[in-house]
């Protein structure tokens, strides 16, 4: 059982191997899902880290959850940056609430977010990249520029930024994925960006480099 107490509902992986403050890794599902949706990941990731799978804010129903709804409209999906905001705003808040309920590291925090989550990931990390160790999107696309202000360049300096996208995705197409990553290269974060042979879903092959990608990234902020 997680407490009850915190701004989200959430599942917990300790660490198998314990330390004085862990390294926090925060998972974020997509449209219509819920925390269970990534959880299984966890037992792929470096034994390092703690690991929280959040539900997001919106019920749609039926055990369906979302960040911010979805507009069907003749001109595509629409999405609703207020309620985006909000749920940017209450994933940092989030953040530090785990920092005081677990022995987690508030300085060594990395998010990954599949779809929407991945949307949301990468708002909290180029708006806040103080506060973040590394984001790693997962089959999602760059939020609308009138949903966030970007951080200024001095402040992403070396942002750790991962995208990992399927070439065969039907739901958020790999020319978004493209697009994030042209936009990515114009600011000084350190980007790494991967396509798979896959559709909107997170094959063993993504998995295994998203988890080398992430130990390299405790490896290399140990060393600093």
């Amino acid at each position: 059982m997680t407490p009850q107490n915190l701004s989200l509902v959430h599942l917990i992986q300790p660490p198998k191997i314990t330390l004085a403050k862990s390294p926090l890794f925060l998972l974020l599902h997509g449209y219509g899902s819920n925390e269970a949706d990534l959880f299984s990941l966890a037992a792929e990731l470096d034994d390092r880290f703690f690991v929280v799978s959040a539900r997001a804010p919106l019920s749609l129903g039926y055990g369906a959850h979302a960040w911010f709804h979805l507009d069907f409209t003749p001109g595509g999906l629409q999405m609703k940056p207020e309620e985006a905001e909000r749920s940017r705003l209450l994933l940092l808040k989030f953040i530090g609430e785990l920092a005081a309920q677990y022995p987690v590291d508030a300085s060594n925090v990395f998010i990954a977010g599949f779809s929407q989550g991945a949307i949301l990931a990468l708002s909290v990390a180029l708006t806040e990249p103080e506060k973040v160790a590394g984001v790693v999107a997962m089959s999602g696309r760059l939020p609308p520029e009138k949903m966030i202000t970007v951080a200024s360049s001095g402040r992403l300096t070396n942002l750790p930024v991962l995208i990992s996208h399927g070439i065969s995705d039907p739901v958020i197409p790999v020319s978004q994925a493209r697009e994030a990553k042209a936009m990515l290269e114009t600011l000084p974060v350190n980007l790494t960006y991967r396509e798979y042979p896959m559709g909107h879903t997170i094959s063993a092959r993504s998995l295994a480099d998203i988890s080398l990608w992430l130990t390299a990234r405790l490896g290399a902020a140990a060393k600093s």
